[in-house]
């Protein structure tokens, strides 16, 4: 088992190689969900990853769709700016997904309204919409790893 970050039809290189990293540095696996903003071997990507590429435990799916029913025993964990709920209010296991939508439109309302309850967002004044993606993603999973007491790491 391990955590999961699913990035809904990413738009940036950069926030998905950033992404990337995290995801090998803490053994996150990572889902890609199709249409992606950019050609898997664009130069940014690959240079925010750096050469850890060879690290990241990487999927890539056709809709969102396939990943719910791939996965239908596990949790899924939207990230939004539009939750009622913090991130830090859920106690998160082993196997569970946090899913971010696409840097410039976020998550489709109707996935929103249908999972009310697992929607979650990261606190912030309101001089600013959101947070940069890869920040988002990797504020989200730290807390997931620290409640798991960091599995594997050291």
């Amino acid at each position: 088992m391990a955590l999961h970050i699913v990035l809904v039809e990413p738009e940036i290189p950069a926030n998905t190689g950033n992404i990337a990293r995290t995801c090998a540095a803490t053994g996150i696996h990572l889902h890609l969900v199709r249409p992606l903003g950019f050609n898997t071997d664009d130069r940014t990507l690959k240079r925010a990853g750096l050469d850890y590429w060879h690290a990241v435990n990487i999927e890539y799916h056709d809709s969102f769709a396939e990943v719910r029913d791939r996965y239908a025993d596990s949790r899924f964990f939207y990230a939004t700016t539009k939750a009622d709920k913090r991130y830090s209010d859920f106690e998160y296991v082993d196997g569970d997904f946090f899913v971010f939508g696409k840097e410039t439109k976020g998550l489709p309302e109707p996935l929103l309204e249908a999972n009310r309850e697992t929607c979650i967002r990261m606190p912030m004044t309101d001089k600013v919409r959101s947070l940069n993606l890869s920040n988002s993603a990797a504020i989200i999973v730290y807390e997931a790893l620290r409640q798991l007491n960091y599995p594997g790491m050291e």
